[in-house]
């Protein structure tokens, strides 16, 4: 079957929130936005949090910033993540939501519009930070970054390339997609550059004869997020102004210079090990002819737990 839902790959991006370069943010001035975008989930998001939540009290004191990260396409969230910055013991959380996480919306009768993924086609970028700050129970999301699939090369290049190392072979052909797809990596060490990443990123399931990820989707996240671990630390460097310029043209946020310049200031000194990452726990299940995961809510009670604590 085609694979028409190309995949967004912004992991790398998180190091442009901690980072953004003076020279940009010294040019513009308090509440301005650096990025496009219209909505603003500080104004617009319901809060959901109550006092009742066994977070209310990490989640009301702690100094983290919180920013949904999301790669659409077609209308769909192909790509969802929690990045959280903690400026008090200057470490970066990484949360990977499944795009297939079952989340049954009132009035929507669809088997697929049920998958997280598919709130932001009819409810945009706030419906869908109410939908992760509900699934990660209650969790604030301050901000937001968006962006486009046809941009994330250049991102890439602007990095220079990201090391990876590949388990298996990885190929796979569908002359079908616009422009026609071919996926060939050889085990073994890569560096990949803009085009090469975004057919590695894309990667699930291989061509007749060859291996694919045992875990599916979940298998190409983990693999996702070993790519934001290795992008990260290339980042960090000289080469960050020209990275984070690339991105600040590249995708659509409701960060301010404000908080940005803050965010900088607390994270002089970061290093590439303040970055873990985790995906939200549950287990895959079949309904309605359709793949879902299922959140496990007593592990992701753990999960944050860890994160917060």
């Amino acid at each position: 079957m085609k694979m028409f839902i190309k995949r967004i790959f912004i992991y790398f991006i998180i190091f442009t929130i901690i980072l953004i370069p003076v020279n940009i943010v010294f040019s513009k001035v308090g509440s301005a936005r650096i990025f496009n975008g219209s909505d603003n989930l500080i104004k617009d998001m319901e809060d959901i949090l109550t006092s009742d939540n066994p977070f209310f009290s990490d989640y009301k004191n702690s100094k983290r910033v919180n920013v949904l990260i999301m790669g659409v396409n077609d209308g769909l969230t192909d790509t969802i993540m929690l990045a959280s910055y903690d400026m008090d013991n200057q470490r970066v959380d990484v949360i990977s939501i499944p795009r297939d996480t079952y989340y049954p919306r009132q009035g929507v009768k669809s088997a697929a519009a049920q998958k997280i993924n598919a709130i932001y086609r009819g409810n945009g970028v706030v419906g869908t930070a109410e939908a992760v700050s509900d699934l990660l129970l209650g969790m604030p999301v301050n901000y937001y970054m968006v962006v486009d699939y046809d941009n994330v090369e250049k991102i890439v290049d602007a990095i220079g390339g990201v090391p990876v190392d590949i388990a298996f072979h990885m190929h796979y052909e569908d002359k079908y997609d616009k422009p026609p797809l071919y996926i060939d990596f050889p085990a073994g060490h890569h560096v990949l550059k803009g085009k090469e990443a975004a057919k590695y990123l894309r990667f699930r399931k291989g061509s007749p004869g060859y291996k694919s990820y045992p875990e599916g989707d979940i298998g190409r996240v983990k693999a996702q997020q070993e790519f934001i671990k290795s992008a990260f630390r290339e980042s960090l460097g000289f080469g960050l102004p020209k990275v984070a310029s690339t991105v600040v043209q590249n995708v659509e946020s409701d960060l301010t210079v404000g908080i940005a310049v803050k965010i900088a200031q607390k994270a002089i000194g970061l290093n590439a090990e303040a970055l873990t990452t985790y995906t939200v726990p549950g287990k895959a299940g079949m309904a309605n002819n359709l793949s879902y995961w299922y959140a496990n809510k007593e592990e992701t009670e753990k999960m944050i737990g860890e994160i917060y604590n």
